[in-house]
C-alpha cells in the first residue's frame, strides 16, 4: 500500500487562531448550549470561512435558513459581531442565496439546523470538521450545483459525512483533507426513492433505484468503512452508468487510502476496459495527474482515442502526454516459413 498526499489549494480552512478567516465578515448570532449559533452572515465573499469563536463563545451551530435568501424574523436575543469590529451598517449585504459558492465551517460545529442552505443554487462545496453530529431537514434543498463535501479530518476518523450524504440524494463527492492535504476521495452516486401504491389494497411499497443508497450505508457509526464501500462496486457495475463507475474507480485509485489489493485490481481492470470514457472528464478539466494514471492502464487503441480527444479539445499538453506515454508496439517476429 502507498499513500498519496495532495495539497488542496482551492479552499481555505479555519484553524485555531483564525488563520484563513475572512477579514471582512459580519455575523448575526445568539448564545446556545455549548457556545454560539450563527444566524446570518454578511460580507462580500461568496466563499466565507466562518470564525472559530465569537466573543469567547465557540461556534457550534449554524441556525435555520442561515444562508437562505429569504429568512424568517430573527430572535430577540440576536447580536451582531464582526471580524474587524465595525457595526452592522458596514455590512449591508448578506452572504445568502445564489451569491453563496462555498462555505468553510469551523471545526467545532456540531449542528446544521433546518434549511440552513435552502435555495443556495450556486453552492458548490461545504467544508466541515469532525464534530458534526446532527443535520436538519431540507438542509440542501435546491442546491443543484453542490458537488462535494470537504472534511477537515482524517479518513478513518469519526465525522458527520454519513449525515451529510444522507441529506443529498444527487451525485455528491467527499474529500478527506485534514489541514488541506487530501488523503482520500470517494463518490456517492445519485439514487431515487419511490412510493408505489397498490391501488386496490391502498398499500404503499417503498422502492429505491440506484446504488447510491447502498454506498451511503457504508459506515460504522460515523466512520467510513472503505472496505465495505469498495465491495459495493461489482453490484454497482450492474446498474450504474459508465461515467459514474469510472469516477468511483478513479477517485479510489488516485488516492488509495485503505484500498485492498483485490479492490485495487477490480478498479484497475474496469478503468483499463473503459479508459477513453474515464479520460473524458479529465481532459475537460485538464487533470494531468489523473490522466497519467488512466494512461498507465490504457491499451494502445485507448491511447489513440484519448490523444484524439485531447487534440479536439485544444489541450496540447494532454495530447503530448498521451502520445509520449504510448505503450511500445510488440515487435513482429518472422521465421523462414514466412518468407
Amino acid at each position: 500500500m502507498y499513500a498519496i498526499m495532495w495539497v488542496l489549494s482551492s479552499f481555505c480552512f479555519v484553524v485555531e487562531g483564525g488563520h484563513g478567516l475572512n477579514s471582512s465578515l459580519g455575523i448575526l448570532w445568539q448564545a446556545c448550549p455549548g457556545g454560539a449559533r450563527i444566524l446570518r452572515v454578511f460580507g462580500d465573499s461568496p466563499c466565507p470561512a466562518l470564525p472559530v469563536q465569537i466573543e469567547g463563545f465557540p461556534v457550534v451551530e449554524i441556525g435555520p435558513y442561515c444562508f437562505a435568501q429569504n429568512q424568517r424574523s430573527q430572535p430577540a436575543d440576536a447580536r451582531f459581531w464582526s471580524v474587524d469590529g465595525r457595526g452592522p451598517a458596514a455590512y449591508p449585504h448578506p452572504i445568502a442565496g445564489d451569491f453563496v459558492q462555498g462555505v468553510t465551517l469551523p471545526a467545532g460545529v456540531r449542528a446544521l439546523h433546518n434549511a440552513a442552505f435552502y435555495n443556495c443554487r450556486k453552492l458548490e462545496w461545504l467544508c466541515a470538521g469532525s464534530a458534526l453530529e446532527s443535520v436538519g431537514s431540507d438542509l440542501f434543498t435546491n442546491c443543484r450545483a453542490l458537488d462535494r463535501f470537504i472534511l477537515d479530518a482524517a479518513p478513518d476518523a469519526p465525522t458527520g459525512l454519513k449525515k451529510l450524504v444522507a441529506a443529498v440524494s444527487a451525485d455528491i463527492g467527499a474529500v478527506f483533507a485534514p489541514g488541506g492535504a487530501v488523503q482520500a476521495k470517494v463518490f456517492y452516486p445519485e439514487y431515487f426513492e419511490f412510493l408505489d401504491e397498490n391501488t386496490p389494497a391502498h398499500i404503499f411499497n417503498h422502492s429505491i433505484e440506484g446504488e447510491g443508497y447502498r454506498y451511503r450505508q457504508c459506515f460504522d457509526g460515523s466512520v467510513l468503512r472503505f472496505a465495505e464501500y469498495d465491495a459495493a462496486f461489482p453490484q454497482a457495475c450492474v446498474g450504474e452508468s459508465e461515467k459514474t463507475l469510472c469516477r468511483i474507480a478513479l477517485d479510489r485509485l488516485c488516492i488509495p487510502f485503505a484500498l485492498l489489493p483485490e479492490a485495487q485490481g477490480i478498479y484497475s481492470a474496469y478503468l483499463a476496459a473503459h479508459a477513453a470514457s474515464a479520460a473524458a472528464p479529465l481532459i475537460a478539466r485538464h487533470d494531468t495527474e489523473s490522466l497519467q494514471l488512466v494512461l498507465k492502464l490504457a491499451d494502445e487503441e485507448s491511447h489513440r482515442q484519448i490523444a484524439l480527444a485531447c487534440s479536439q479539445s485544444g489541450w496540447s499538453e494532454g495530447a503530448a502526454l498521451t502520445l509520449g506515454g504510448q505503450r511500445p508496439r510488440r515487435q513482429k517476429t518472422y521465421d523462414f516459413d514466412d518468407l
